[in-house]
């Protein structure tokens, strides 16, 4: 996991962030998806993925990112600003929670979506190697 720093070009008459090289994002973008509405006190993700990598990126509002590691430690990410995305390689098991009202959550993945990717059971991601 790391924080990747977009380019932020500030105006008095509004910011402005952009993705146009490939060498912002560590993988090519095969997908993009946003999450957005989510209800006060709800959980999104709770799963890792097999082989996709992902970039999710604050548009709006604020959220947390939870990172279970499996050395039983809980990292987090408070992503409130839209010129930083935190990079999740394959294999990591995260959750989004904490919300604020009006959020959007931007999320560039490495893979076209595919239900087999995904790994549903902490308990069974655990066991992993």
């Amino acid at each position: 996991m790391k924080i990747l720093q977009f380019p932020k070009i500030e105006d008095p008459r509004g910011n402005l962030t952009f993705l146009q090289k490939q060498d912002q994002i560590p993988f090519e973008i095969q997908r993009v998806f946003w999450t957005y509405d989510v209800p006060g006190g709800e959980k999104r993700g709770g799963h890792a993925y097999k082989e996709q990598e992902e970039v999710i990126i604050a548009l709006s509002g604020s959220f947390d990112i939870i990172i279970s590691t499996k050395k039983n430690e809980e990292i987090k990410y408070s992503m409130n600003r839209s010129y930083y995305g935190l990079y999740l390689p394959a294999n990591t098991w995260r959750r989004m929670e904490n919300f604020s009202t009006n959020a959007v959550g931007l999320h560039l993945s490495s893979h076209k979506f595919n239900s087999d990717d995904y790994i549903r059971n902490e308990d069974e991601f655990f066991k992993l190697d």
